[in-house]
């Protein structure tokens, strides 16, 4: 593909002059462009990794130790929101540094062919008190930025998408509320405490016609290990549409490279353990990770708060799409009016082209608090990393309802897990018995087939008593689900990994549900009193 500017004869030049201003005046993002180029931001990416990693410069000490209210206090005027004169539906409101955001980035207007700084002004904030406001320099930069648009009415800026912290950028669609977020690049994040952080520290934000419907960002990404270069094509409403184009270069070899990381917070579910005192059903941002495979496989892995720090993996080829996702969106399965989980975004990534071989890898973190992400998911390419070498990877990240992952078949609805001793059985000596509980959406044209469970263990576990039932048969006319149980034995000590779904005469009626409990896990549910 040519990628330099073409040439044209004298004479064709000057008879399209015309036309070009006209074509220019009328599409400035197209102006942009133009002047601004992708391929440009690549090479400033290829040099700066050449170089020494330089840390960047950190926000005064007294903004690190402000308060959570301190900072939450801090608030930006949006009658200072950049476009806001213009009238355009697409704004951007400013992230002021402080308290988690400590570390200052660049901002760049792109205008046409003209390319011009953001100023920091403080008067663009308020302040708690005047002598906060008096301490804030004036050359200290924005942590970040909130891009606006009427998701809702046509006069109302909604904020949709925040860029703030390290690589981190969140978005909703038009019906939720922010919960998990996306990430640039994640390195070494199942080594801790050795995991590197890079930033994004400058952004270009090309402007936007009056009525665009979509918004370009360029960024760079700079970190000890790595730099990037970032396009960013956003497109928000029902669902939140992010295109991305990611060229990687490395100054030296991580031990764990992420692409298109996802972070999010799982404390507890519908069936995993209730905290002492919590009356709420379930609190999490997302109940499971989905994926699926370059052959159509799609599985479901739902999320657990382990009780200690916990890494999966899938190996994958050409994978279809992966992402978090909050399946469970009853306001009953939360019961909270406040944080309201059940308007939780999903995101979904959709890799573009074939990344060949690797492993979706899922790290659970221990947790006690829903202040705390402690889920992140993130693809890991099988080929090794060259220092000096240019990495692409070009994906769409979807912000919405769970539907954006929706598998063609039957999909996992809840899961179920408790003690496998039925009253009246004799305990397993030396064996701790679990009973599973897997419901099945079943699709409209499937609904009268008889379903066959198919569960599978990983040795030293045994399954017993696989049964399938299907709900609309014991009463629940309106039900489409059909339920499979079935027991492990596994001995005290042992983790237990599980896949299951079900079939008819051969075809797969569902998704692959896939599960892993730890040992300690394990051993507390299958407790049942009176058993040694």
């Amino acid at each position: 593909m040519r990628t330099g500017p073409m040439r044209l004869p004298w004479g064709w030049a000057a008879s399209l002059t015309g036309m070009l201003g006209l074509i220019l005046a009328m599409a400035p993002s197209a102006r942009a462009s133009g002047c601004f180029a992708f391929p440009a931001l690549v090479r400033e990416a290829r040099a700066l990794a050449a170089k020494p990693y330089v840390p960047p410069k950190p926000v005064p000490g007294f903004l690190k130790h402000l308060t959570y209210n301190e900072y939450q206090s801090i608030r930006f005027k949006p009658a200072r929101s950049l476009w806001r004169q213009r009238k355009s539906r697409f704004q951007v409101e400013l992230v002021a540094p402080g308290l988690y955001y400590t570390t200052p980035v660049q901002i760049l207007v792109v205008d046409g062919c003209r390319v011009h700084p953001l100023p920091f002004r403080p008067s663009d904030f308020t302040y708690p008190t005047p002598g906060l406001r008096q301490r804030i320099p004036h050359a200290l930069g924005y942590a970040g930025f909130k891009l606006t648009y009427p998701l809702v009415g046509r006069e109302c800026c909604n904020q949709f998408l925040v860029f703030a912290g390290a690589s981190y950028f969140r978005a909703v669609g038009r019906p939720n509320n922010f919960g998990l977020s996306a990430r640039g690049i994640a390195i070494n994040t199942a080594f801790p405490p050795h995991e590197e952080f890079p930033v994004f520290q400058k952004f270009w934000l090309m402007r936007p016609g009056r009525q665009a419907r979509q918004m370009v960002i360029d960024a760079l990404l700079n970190g000890p290990s790595v730099t990037g270069a970032y396009h960013f094509v956003i497109r928000p409403g029902q669902v939140t549409r992010v295109k991305m184009r990611v060229r990687l270069f490395f100054r030296q070899v991580p031990r764990v490279l992420g692409i298109a990381p996802l972070t999010s917070m799982f404390f507890y579910g519908a069936g995993t353990p209730r905290p002492p005192g919590e009356w709420r059903p379930a609190v999490h941002d997302s109940d499971g990770l989905e994926l699926v495979n370059g052959d159509g496989e799609w599985i479901w892995r739902p999320l657990i708060n382990p009780p200690r720090f916990q890494v999966t993996s899938f190996q994958l080829v050409n994978p279809r799409g992966f992402g978090l996702v909050q399946r469970d969106q009853r306001f009953s399965g939360y019961e909270d009016l406040g944080a309201r989980y059940d308007t939780r975004p999903s995101a979904w990534i959709v890799p573009k082209g074939q990344w060949g071989r690797g492993r979706v890898e899922l790290v659970e973190i221990p947790t006690d608090s829903e202040t705390v992400d402690n889920i992140v998911a993130y693809w890991v390419p099988h080929h090794p990393i060259t220092p000096g070498r240019e990495y692409r990877y070009d994906y769409r990240i979807l912000f919405g309802r769970a539907g954006i992952a929706r598998p063609p078949a039957g999909s996992v609805i809840h899961t179920f897990v408790g003690a496998g001793r039925n009253p009246g059985m004799p305990c397993d000596r030396g064996r701790h018995t679990l009973r599973f509980i897997v419901d099945f959406s079943v699709p409209r044209a499937d609904l009268d087939l008889p379903a066959h469970g198919v569960v599978s263990a990983v040795a030293p576990a045994r399954i017993r008593g696989v049964t399938v039932m299907a709900a609309r048969r014991v009463g629940l006319s309106q039900a489409s689900f059909d339920r499979l149980s079935f027991r492990v034995s596994v001995p005290q000590g042992h983790p237990v990994e599980l896949r299951a779904f079900l079939r008819n005469r051969g075809h797969a009626l569902t998704e692959t549900w896939s599960d892993m409990l730890p040992a300690d896990e394990a051993s507390v549910l299958a407790h049942t009193p009176g058993c040694p």
